[in-house]
C-alpha cells in the first residue's frame, strides 16, 4: 500500500485528535472575559493615506523575528501572508482605479478561530489581541477553515508544525506599547488606539471628506465587528474585503465543529479498519 505523506499524514492525525478533544468535553470556544470591545486596542488603516511601502511588512518581520521569504536563494518580496510573512501590502488596479491594502489578521471582536478551536490553542485576550499558544495546538488546521478572512497559515516545512499568524504585537501591548508596524507607518495610513477613538476618528474622515471614501468603516459591524478597521476610496470587495453582514461567526463554526469533528472521530477509525481489512484480503503490501 503507498506511503502517506507527511502532509496527508499531518491533516488525519490533527482531524482524529480534534475529535478526541470534543469528545472529551474540551470547550468549543476560549474568549475573554467580558470587556466592551470598544475599550479593544486595535488599528485603523486609511487605504488613501498608504504609499504601499511595506514598512510595516519590515517592522512586523524584525520585532517578532520571522524569517524573509526567499525564492530560488535569493530574497523575495511577499506576495502573500505565510508563517513567516504576518502582514503585507498589495495592490488593487482596474482600469482607473487603483489602491493599496494591507493583509494581516483582522482580530474579529467575537473571532471564528478562537470559538473553532478545540484545544484553546487560540484566545481572544482581554486588551483585544487574538493570542495563539503553540504549546496547546494539535495541528487541526480548524482555525484556517473557520477564519472568514482565510488569515491563519500553516508552517509546512517545519519538522513540528505550528499554526502563525499576525497577533496584533500582544507582547508589545502588555508592554504598554502600540504595534510595530503601526509605529512604523510614515504617512499615518496605519494608526493604533483603543477601538472606540478609532472608530470615532475613522467617522469624522468620513463626516469632513465624504467625497474621498466609501462611506463604510469596515469592521466597525463586519462578522460581528473587528479590532482592524478600514477606510477606502474603492469598493471593499474590490480589495478582497467581502460583505459578510454583521453577525459574528462563531454560531456557524460551532455548530459545524459539533457535527464534523466527533464523524471524524468515530468514523476515521473505522475509514482505516476497513481499508486494513480489504488490503489484508486482497494481499496488499
Amino acid at each position: 500500500m503507498p506511503s502517506l505523506e507527511r502532509r496527508d499524514f499531518l491533516k488525519i492525525a490533527g482531524a482524529g485528535a480534534a475529535g478526541a478533544a470534543v469528545a472529551a468535553g474540551l470547550p468549543a470556544s476560549a474568549t475573554a472575559e467580558a470587556v466592551d470591545p470598544l475599550n479593544y486596542f486595535g488599528m485603523l488603516y486609511d487605504a488613501t493615506k498608504c504609499v504601499g511601502c511595506n514598512a510595516c511588512t519590515m517592522a512586523c518581520r524584525q520585532w517578532n523575528k520571522t524569517k524573509a521569504e526567499v525564492r530560488d536563494g535569493l530574497y523575495d518580496s511577499p506576495k502573500t501572508l505565510s508563517a513567516h510573512t504576518w502582514t503585507l501590502i498589495q495592490l488593487y488596479k482596474e482600469s482607473d482605479q487603483m489602491s493599496f491594502v494591507k493583509r494581516a489578521c483582522m482580530h474579529c471582536v467575537d473571532p471564528a478561530c478562537v470559538s473553532g478551536c478545540p484545544v484553546h490553542a487560540l484566545q481572544k485576550s482581554a486588551a483585544g489581541p487574538v493570542t495563539y499558544d503553540p504549546s496547546r495546538c494539535i495541528g487541526c488546521r480548524y482555525c484556517m477553515y473557520t477564519c472568514p478572512f482565510h488569515v491563519p497559515r500553516f508552517e509546512w516545512e517545519a519538522v513540528i508544525p505550528v499554526v502563525a499568524k499576525c497577533t496584533l504585537c500582544a507582547d508589545r501591548v502588555a508592554q504598554g506599547l502600540g504595534s510595530a508596524c503601526a509605529e512604523r507607518c510614515p504617512t499615518g495610513a496605519l494608526i493604533w488606539g483603543k477601538r472606540g477613538d478609532l472608530i470615532a476618528e475613522a467617522e469624522g474622515r468620513l463626516k469632513a471628506n465624504p467625497e474621498r471614501y466609501v462611506d463604510h468603516v469596515y469592521g466597525k459591524d463586519d462578522v460581528g465587528g473587528t479590532s482592524v478597521m478600514y477606510l477606502s476610496a474603492v469598493p471593499f470587495e474590490k480589495l478582497g474585503l467581502d460583505n459578510m453582514g454583521t453577525d459574528p461567526i462563531p454560531a456557524l463554526s460551532e455548530s459545524t465543529a459539533n457535527i464534523f469533528l466527533p464523524t471524524i472521530l468515530i468514523g476515521g477509525p473505522l475509514m482505516l479498519l476497513a481499508v486494513r481489512t480489504i488490503a489484508q484480503r486482497e494481499g496488499w503490501g
